[in-house]
């Protein structure tokens, strides 16, 4: 709760993954709120009402999950929400001449987006998600001690240059401080 506020306030991309990986954790506790109390909850050393903000935190999440049927996989349509935000951002920045930084940075990862979609045998998902799904997969890989292949370490580190630029921007747009301000380049 306090980690997804900051981060949220600070990198948009730490904080999707951020709470992506929150999903998961939910999921890998069925959902079960008694087990996350003791799995996660009690792990931190807090005062007992922040404690207690943190299991409301998480039992509302529960419900929103429950609610929007995403108790076995997909996403919360508050993270959703983020996706929407930013590939409305990056269609604002790809058509906006004076972006030529991010517009390069994107055809740079294209390709790596272009075969992980043909991979995956889904075109379902936007470039924006696929950035991010290639991202969380390859931090699931890690957290299980997979080997990642140089290919995959190479399109991994584009997409992370290419999501840093996308957050910053985000960030700064959130300030309004992106298209009214010639400096922000």
């Amino acid at each position: 709760m306090y980690t997804a506020s900051q981060k949220r306030k600070e990198n948009i991309a730490e904080y999707l993954l951020y709470m992506w990986q929150i999903e998961d954790l939910i999921r890998a506790n069925n959902l079960d709120i008694d087990k996350i109390r003791s799995s996660i909850i009690d792990l931190y050393d807090l005062p007992p009402e922040k404690k207690k903000e943190m299991e409301e935190w998480y039992e509302s999440l529960i419900d929103m999950m429950r609610r929007e049927g995403v108790e076995k996989n997909g996403h919360l349509q508050l993270n959703k929400n983020v996706i929407i935000q930013l590939d409305d951002l990056h269609r604002q920045l790809m058509a906006d001449p004076k972006f030529v930084d991010y517009q390069s940075a994107f055809y740079h990862t294209l390709p790596y987006i272009v075969e992980l979609r043909a991979r995956q045998g889904d075109d379902k998902l936007g470039e924006i998600e696929t950035c991010f799904a290639a991202l969380y997969g390859t931090l699931l890989m890690r957290l299980q001690g997979k080997e990642i292949s140089k290919e995959t370490s190479a399109a991994i580190s584009g997409i992370t240059r290419f999501l840093s630029l996308l957050a910053r921007y985000f960030k700064l747009d959130q300030e309004d401080k992106l298209f009214d301000n010639p400096d922000t380049k």
